[in-house]
């Protein structure tokens, strides 16, 4: 090949599906557990300190070519796992010099979720994001719109998606366990990051070898500080989505799933006082969603900040609803459904109900997950499609969740037009569904 290697990319596009399905080689001719060159990923990882680091550790089976972060000092025990990685701080300058990589994983501040998704979309990589998949309403949008442009395989790291208790959470509901479900119930012990505070004005210098430039993003300027990072952006309006961009895509995925919600028709929260620049520090949201074919109308009440809800009559003295301080409750006519934020550990009270469901389980009507990971590497090598994919899942639960921090940062009542992508009743709040981005940067 005149002394020039060929990409694993450029191979695959040079040759016919079929004639290329001929060159990977079995996994029983390498043995048992070993995985073909030719039938392996190579990965990016973006933003790969805290969270991104569990993300990198779960695409541990394919090849980790490069790592990007802007805070080395944050991601040095990532950089240190994964030795042969190209390091960069930049990831377009990784998506412009790594030619190879087949997918990217996404685990930075939420403002930089949506810039670097649409980039890499444009590219042709397949791409997993953390939860939220943006920090607007618009942004979530953009992102389902591009994955269908584009075809690329996408996936939102929301994880209860793909474990076996939100599958038994629709074929219980689906079954008439608990009756007609018309509320459900979300609670929270977030924030636990600093939020419901003002801007703080003293100068500090900045950790060594931290970008902050690059840690902006399409945020406007503003000088370092610690109150913004690491973690602490969450509260943050410029960076992150407070208590309910944290939580919602996990805690309302499995009834935005099972009960095969649209978009709600109106908002109302209930705060605590209100800060220009942080999320308050306790919220009650109050989500309505149309009655659709044979469902009547659902009410979803989320709750952050510790706070209380009343404690559900079907619960006998001592019984405790699974989650502890975060958590999700299906109300139904005939009894109510518990589980943790990601659908763990469903428990049907009154108790006897679920007994009787331990002897005799509604039959299994959906297919079980090999893990948010695998299902969407498995994917990106055309078998099968992610559950939380961006057009037709992550995209909209995102935006359902974000439309809450509409009426909490209005401190109005939302009336909402899906179609149209419009709050009718309160102009200042489409501000908010596509802030602009700082000179520079654009979607």
């Amino acid at each position: 090949m005149n002394g020039h290697t060929v990409s694993r990319r450029r191979f695959i596009a040079g040759v016919s599906a079929s004639a290329a399905s001929m060159m990977i080689v079995p996994r029983h001719v390498l043995g048992r557990g070993m995985q073909a060159p030719s039938d392996t990923l190579n990965i990016g990882g973006i933003g790969v300190g805290g969270r991104g680091r569990a993300d990198v550790e779960g695409c541990r089976h394919e090849n980790i070519s490069a790592l990007c972060d802007v805070d080395p000092g944050h991601a040095a025990q990532t950089f240190s796992e994964y030795p042969t990685a190209r390091r960069y701080a930049d990831y377009r300058q990784m998506l412009d010099r790594e030619a190879d990589i087949d997918a990217v994983i996404i685990a930075t501040p939420d403002h930089t979720h949506a810039v670097i998704a649409m980039e890499a979309m444009r590219r042709g990589k397949h791409v997993y994001c953390e939860k939220p998949l943006t920090r607007t309403v618009a942004e979530a949008r953009a992102l389902a719109n591009m994955a269908r442009e584009t075809n690329v395989v996408t996936q939102m790291g929301n994880q209860g998606h793909a474990l076996e208790g939100t599958r038994q959470i629709r074929e219980w509901i689906e079954a008439g366990v608990i009756g007609t479900v018309r509320e459900v119930h979300y609670w929270t012990n977030r924030p636990i990051w600093p939020q419901a505070i003002d801007r703080p004005t003293e100068a500090h210098h900045r950790p060594p070898g931290l970008d902050w430039d690059l840690f902006l993003g399409p945020a406007q300027e503003r000088p370092y500080h610690p109150a913004y990072h690491p973690f602490r952006w969450r509260g943050w309006w410029d960076y992150g989505t407070g208590a309910l961009g944290d939580i919602a895509c996990h805690s309302m995925d499995a009834a935005f799933w099972a009960l095969e919600l649209d978009q709600p028709t109106r908002i109302e929260a209930e705060t605590t006082p209100l800060f220009a620049e942080t999320a308050p520090a306790v919220s009650r949201i109050t989500y309505d969603f149309p009655a659709k074919g044979n469902r009547p109308a659902i009410r979803f009440v989320w709750r952050d900040g510790d706070l209380a809800f009343p404690r559900p009559a079907e619960l006998a003295d001592g019984e405790q609803l699974p989650g502890g301080n975060s958590g999700q409750l299906f109300v139904g006519d005939d009894g109510v459904l518990g589980a943790d934020i990601y659908g763990r550990r469903p428990q049907v009270f009154p108790t006897a109900r679920h007994k009787d469901l331990v002897v005799s389980p509604p039959p299994q009507r959906y297919s079980r997950s090999p893990g948010v990971y695998r299902e969407w590497t498995e994917a990106c090598k055309g078998n099968g499609v992610p559950g939380s994919n961006f057009a037709e899942h992550s995209g909209p639960l995102t935006e359902i969740c974000l439309l809450g921090n509409l009426a909490v940062r209005t401190g109005k009542p939302i009336e909402w037009d899906a179609a149209r992508m419009r709050a009718t009743n309160v102009p200042e709040a489409n501000a908010l569904l596509d802030e602009p981005y700082r000179a520079g940067w654009k979607l």
